[in-house]
């Protein structure tokens, strides 16, 4: 399992019983969390909060407030910085986990040496990787697409408060199936490929997205894509029901040449010998 280096002003410290205590600078929040199938190690410390997500029937829920809360929390990672706030579907505004993808996509970014680089930004939520490519010196261009208009502002926020407007970001609100036709008739391509597909979700004008059933033929479509001398394309999943050997022979379907490498995301439990895992992330090279 790969696991999360620290942030800076963020970090589990407990988990257990299908939640989570995390710190957000000094705001303390509970959230539900499927996978923490254990036992708390610390309860004492989950009465003082400032807020709790409770989940409701069919899966909703809502934040129950106990204290109060600035409107917004800017969270801290090495030389960024993003915009946290409490919103719907128990979201924070950042996955602290990807962090670690971030580290490995700049890497292989800098030991390329390569410039005019060209990303694109699938799934791209309120913009956690398109800053981490936007600032590096050899990319030219980075693609932005999500279905949500409002995380898409949110990922322009991002941008802004990193310094990287002057960086080409182009931002689109899209379907990402329909915007990924649409460039390979364009004959559009990228050196660099970035997904971080929902298990189920829908498109701005109602597009169904089930990941058991379009990860595999968008997949294929994204191999169209890709340059003639392409650096890597990552893959993100959070689906419990996908596991990483599940998704790795999802992309060695596609992905018959060159190296893949699936693991298991986490975030280490502060203080504890326990890690959180939080998703699964296949990674191709040629």
């Amino acid at each position: 399992m790969s696991t999360l280096k620290a942030w800076e002003n963020y970090k589990i410290i407990d988990a257990g019983n299908k939640e989570k205590l995390e710190q957000l600078d000094d705001i303390l929040i509970v959230r539900s969390e499927p996978v923490a199938l254990f036992n708390k190690e610390k309860p004492d410390l989950w009465h003082d909060v400032h807020a709790v997500f409770k989940v409701s029937a069919k899966n909703k829920g809502q934040w129950q407030i106990h204290k109060p809360l600035p409107q917004s929390i800017i969270l801290k990672y090495r030389d960024w910085q993003f915009i946290s706030a409490l919103g719907k579907f128990k979201h924070i505004g950042i996955f602290p986990e990807q962090a670690q993808n971030w580290d490995w996509m700049q890497n292989i970014i800098h030991e390329s040496q390569r410039t005019h680089l060209k990303v694109l930004n699938l799934f791209a939520y309120t913009g956690g990787a398109t800053v981490a490519c936007a600032s590096m010196v050899g990319v030219e261009e980075v693609v932005h697409v999500d279905a949500a208009k409002k995380m898409v502002q949110w990922a322009k926020d991002n941008v802004k408060l990193n310094n990287l407007t002057h960086q080409r970001v182009r931002f689109l609100v899209d379907d990402v199936m329909k915007f990924v036709e649409r460039e390979i008739r364009r004959k559009r391509q990228y050196d660099i490929i970035i997904l971080d597909p929902p298990s189920y979700g829908r498109g701005p004008n109602n597009q169904l997205w089930k990941i058991e059933d379009h990860l595999i033929p968008l997949l294929h479509k994204l191999k169209q894509l890709l340059s003639d001398q392409p650096l890597f394309l990552l893959l993100n999943s959070y689906s419990t029901h996908l596991s990483a050997m599940m998704i790795q022979n999802m992309m060695m379907d596609v992905f018959d040449q060159g190296s893949l490498q699936v693991n298991e995301i986490g975030i280490p439990i502060s203080n504890s010998k326990k890690i959180l895992p939080t998703g699964v992330t296949g990674k191709w090279t040629p």
